[in-house]
């Protein structure tokens, strides 16, 4: 029965199939915790040709520095901007401590109900010494609200991952478990075999490239849900065109380029203090796109804090596209 259920939750949920790529879309600021709603409507628009669903907040959105009035305002900006351009909103819960996201699934119960708006996304309770029991257990709370839930494998700030056993057990009593994002990188549930009864795979892990884990090409997900489709979504669609036609030497080439630049733009903020890596690459590299030549003329990037990216990385990034 969950799989007949779910189906039919990913069926209403998408009419046209589930999104294979999915961004967790940047918040863009014009001050301090002061979203720019033009500038957010205008990266939709820019996104809805290539990507059919988004993550508001997610980490690349600066969710994790959010109080749930800040998500709040900024979903009254993000919501009428997807619904407007035929985009598909699950929620950022990021919080991992039970009790703070079945209180904030109750502040954000009324947003549910947009029509834009797909799920939840919740991460496990944070702890490296919680055993699979707890964090079943946890997350079976959770659930048990009966959102339409993706779960989100991120060991980074949890300190623990969900076993392949606890996700397949969570499936198979769960069908408002829909989807499962794993950011890893290590991609263990995927890889395992067992069966999730229809839940759908999105690979959030920028690492390894991109033309070897859809199911297109011999891998374990339906798609991505990746920071770098902020900014990449037009190559990274192409790169799931090319593997549909079976053209394996063509996705891995752009493949292979846009992992190159990725790491490039990584680098050039991983030791900035302000922020996370996720969202300074990206917000760097939107800048750099929507500006081009004249990027060093104009206002770096916000972040939530109110924090400029340092001009240097605007210099850095604009050497790192002309190779």
């Amino acid at each position: 029965m969950s799989a007949a259920e779910r189906l039919a939750l990913q069926q209403t949920a998408f009419p046209g199939g589930v999104p294979r790529l999915w961004c967790p879309i940047l918040t863009h600021f014009k001050a301090a915790r002061e979203p720019d709603a033009a500038r957010i409507a205008e990266h939709m628009a820019k996104l809805a040709p290539f990507v059919q669903g988004i993550l508001v907040p997610g980490s690349t959105g600066e969710g994790w520095e959010m109080d749930d009035n800040d998500v709040r305002r900024l979903l009254d900006i993000v919501l009428p901007a997807a619904q407007a351009v035929g985009i598909k909103v699950l929620l950022g819960i990021l919080k991992t401590d039970v009790a703070q996201v079945l209180g904030a699934c109750e502040v954000l119960k009324d947003y549910c109900h947009h029509p834009a708006v797909v799920g939840v996304t919740v991460c496990p309770p944070r702890g490296a010494d919680l055993s699979q029991s707890e964090i079943a257990g946890s997350l079976r709370r959770i659930l048990a609200l009966g959102l339409t839930t993706a779960l989100y494998q991120l060991p980074q700030v949890t300190q623990n991952e969900m076993s392949p056993e606890t996700v397949a057990a969570l499936a198979a009593e769960f069908p408002n478990f829909v989807l499962f994002k794993d950011t890893s990188g290590l991609d263990k549930v995927a890889q395992s075999g067992l069966d999730f009864q229809g839940v759908n795979f999105v690979r959030g892990s920028e690492q390894g490239g991109y033309a070897r884990w859809t199911r297109s090409a011999g891998g374990a997900y339906d798609g991505f849900l990746l920071s770098t489709a902020n900014v990449l979504a037009p190559e990274l669609s192409r790169v799931l065109e090319l593997l549909d036609v079976g053209d394996q030497s063509g996705a891995n080439a752009l493949s292979q380029q846009l992992e190159r630049l990725v790491q490039s733009m990584f680098a050039i903020v991983s030791d900035f203090k302000a922020g996370n890596a996720f969202a300074n690459a990206n917000k760097l590299l939107y800048h750099l796109q929507t500006f081009g030549s004249d990027a060093l003329q104009r206002p770096t990037p916000i972040l939530y804090s109110g924090v400029s990216l340092p001009i240097e990385f605007v210099e850095k990034g604009l050497k790192v596209l002309a190779q």
